[in-house]
């Protein structure tokens, strides 16, 4: 009865120093992070993308893939000589509206940046955690497969599997967008797995973890209860600067023909089609081009200010 007594009151106590110091550390970065002028912008860009790609068919004055009789292809905007509010940016070389291919992009560029992105937490936290949890012959092992997947050069594999795969069930898709989550999946999450690991080391050895442990809590409830909450300051920041590089990755896939399928409207596939025309129609290939490095640095900005809002140590 003494030992129950004491089992809960102590848990009780690890559970309430917990939140607090939980509650302390992220209301302290929201406030530090409102103070980064940069950070601020780029979720206020970030925030807008993501309503441009919800509202997309009520934005977007034409279907993205619709063929119109009455446009010609290669239709200059309208501040060019040719060039109508009809089609305020111009038509592509098959005579679809340019403004409404870009607002659809956008959903691309967004769904590519947040759900790989939820894949790849969800496998290398978890394969971090158990890794550092466990320690010695099991982490040695973990962690060499984790080199040999570090190995491999992950735009050549996204390649690999966009060439091999693309004619594939997988490969059509939701127009390819199954077969980039994968291909981001299996190579994106070893980074976070190091990193997730390395926390878990560390902290298992703090006081906190060793009195959950001599109060009989079983190590599932100390991993997911203790360790991971004081895991997700690095692995926040570490995924504001991972969605960028999605986002870049799609871009430079579909640049090269092999990312989403056509006629799915995406940046990197407008660059793409309009790279032909590039010496005397720039401006269709500039303003994808534009979109794609605007919300990368937005991300970056977003990271940035992240970091410096979770570190205990700086003074912002």
């Amino acid at each position: 009865m003494t030992q129950a007594l004491v089992h809960e009151e102590t848990t009780e106590i690890l559970q309430l120093g917990r939140s607090k110091h939980a509650r302390g550390l992220w209301s302290d970065a929201w406030r530090r992070l409102r103070k980064n002028k940069a950070a601020v912008v780029g979720l206020i860009y970030i925030g807008f993308m993501i309503l441009v790609a919800l509202f997309a068919p009520w934005l977007a004055p034409h279907h993205p893939n619709r063929i119109p009789s009455d446009a010609f292809s290669n239709t200059p905007p309208f501040w060019d000589d040719g060039g109508t509010w009809t089609y305020p940016l111009g038509t592509d070389s098959l005579a679809r509206d340019y403004l409404s291919r870009l607002i659809y992009g956008a959903r691309i560029s967004m769904i590519v940046g947040v759900i790989p992105i939820v894949i790849v937490v969800l496998i290398g936290v978890s394969y971090g955690l158990i890794s550092g949890w466990l320690g010695g012959r099991w982490d040695n092992i973990l962690m060499r497969l984790v080199d040999v997947v570090y190995a491999f050069p992950s735009l050549l594999l996204f390649i690999i599997f966009q060439a091999a795969f693309r004619e594939s069930w997988l490969g059509r898709s939701l127009g390819g967008l199954t077969l980039l989550f994968v291909a981001f999946a299996i190579t994106g999450w070893n980074g976070l797995a190091r990193l997730t690991r390395g926390q878990t080391m560390s902290l298992r050895q703090k006081e906190f973890v060793i009195a959950a442990q001599a109060v009989g809590n079983p190590s599932p409830r100390i991993v997911y209860r203790h360790i991971l909450p004081n895991t997700l300051a690095p692995i926040i920041v570490a995924v504001s600067f991972a969605i960028p590089g999605y986002i870049l990755a799609e871009a430079s896939l579909s640049f090269l023909g092999i990312g989403i399928r056509p006629p799915t409207a995406s940046w990197g596939s407008m660059v793409f089609q309009s790279f032909p025309i590039v010496t005397f129609r720039p401006i269709f290939v500039i303003m994808p081009s534009v979109l794609i490095a605007l919300i990368m640095i937005a991300f970056a900005f977003v990271g940035d200010g992240l970091r410096d809002a979770l570190d205990p140590q700086s003074n912002r």
